[in-house]
């Protein structure tokens, strides 16, 4: 009899075990971060909402939002010009600021009063983790493509939201991170955005950015805290997936470079010849790879500029708004390709 019950809970056990198995495979493979994957995925983004009104002048009211993104809610501003609608739409993205001092809104706000005082709506998405946004006890959140969806989610809100929103009429604006986020995200999901400005970009290689930030190499800013944790975060990605040595198709997945074949909309890249976060080769290479590919690119360095343009800001934003016009805001009237 006993031997009878202690063969039935073995075989109990074997298929308990079986069954974890075959159902946690298909989990960890979609845990896996790589572009197929963002591009596979199904999105939720909606309820878009204000919260309460933030600012105001003669032109635009700026407001604090919030929507839904995955099982997230993501904090946010958007400007809305003064004036009956509906008004075409630019999605801004910051580049990286720590989530310790981040408040909403922050980040590319020169630009966000910019196109709203020129007829746009501005929609600047604080990601997960950062201001009123749900936290995310995922860690490596960063690197996991997740800000990518907040920021798929967030155009996806805006598509099924207001009135006031020229909802074909969207346009995506990213800054550094922001930037490579942007990117990803016209590789993934090209038919989001009728056109695209990248100001400083990361790169198109996923290594390269890795390799310059979470293993440390070119960060000075950053408090000794972040490094040593940055640090860690490094190697657990290296001792969970492997380096492009160990690894090739992991990083090959995880690289915009690999699928620019997708892209649709019209991109425009801006950078400053003395970048020293962003290595301008990095948009030197990306500029080649576009047009080796046909896409429609415009490549405009600022000799002088360093991450953040200065002096050169002004014609920088005069030439993101005609090019957001041309192919935004009027792309029934386009004849060229020329800005």
């Amino acid at each position: 009899m006993a031997k009878g019950v202690k063969l039935v809970l073995m075989c109990k056990r074997r298929i308990i075990a079986i069954l974890f198995v075959t159902l946690a495979l298909p989990v960890l493979a979609a845990e896996i971060p790589s572009l197929p994957a963002l591009m596979a995925r199904e999105y939720n983004g909606s309820d878009l909402r204000i919260v309460k009104t933030l600012a105001g002048n003669n032109v635009y009211t700026r407001y604090q939002i919030a929507y839904k993104s995955d099982a997230l809610t993501i904090s946010g501003i958007m400007n809305v010009p003064k004036g009956k609608g509906p008004f075409p739409v630019i999605v801004t993205n910051h580049g990286y600021i720590d989530p310790a001092v981040y408040s909403v809104g922050r980040g590319l706000k020169r630009e966000q009063d910019y196109f709203a005082r020129h007829g746009y709506i501005v929609v600047h998405p604080d990601y997960r983790n950062h201001a009123f946004s749900s936290k995310d006890p995922d860690e490596m959140a960063s690197f996991d493509l997740a800000y990518e969806r907040d920021v798929i989610n967030c155009i996806l809100a805006i598509r099924s939201s207001e009135p006031y929103f020229d909802k074909e009429k969207i346009g995506m604006l990213g800054h550094s991170r922001g930037g490579g986020i942007a990117l990803n995200i016209l590789v993934a999901r090209p038919d989001l955005v009728k056109a695209c400005v990248l100001y400083a970009p990361m790169s198109m290689s996923a290594w390269d950015n890795f390799a310059r930030w979470s293993l440390g190499r070119g960060v000075k800013r950053r408090s000794s805290v972040r490094a040593r944790h940055g640090h860690l975060e490094a190697q657990k990605i290296l001792s969970l997936y492997g380096s492009p040595e160990t690894n090739p198709k992991f990083w090959a997945k995880l690289s915009a470079e690999n699928y620019l074949k997708n892209i649709k909309a019209p991109i425009a890249i801006f950078h400053g010849s003395r970048d020293d976060s962003v290595p301008l080769e990095w948009s030197d290479k990306l500029n080649k790879a576009l047009k080796k590919e046909g896409k429609v690119v415009f490549y405009y360095v600022f000799p002088g500029e360093k991450h953040e343009f200065g002096k050169s800001w002004p014609a920088f934003m005069k030439r993101s708004v005609e090019f957001f016009d041309k192919f935004v805001k009027f792309p029934a009237d386009n004849h060229d390709n020329k800005v």
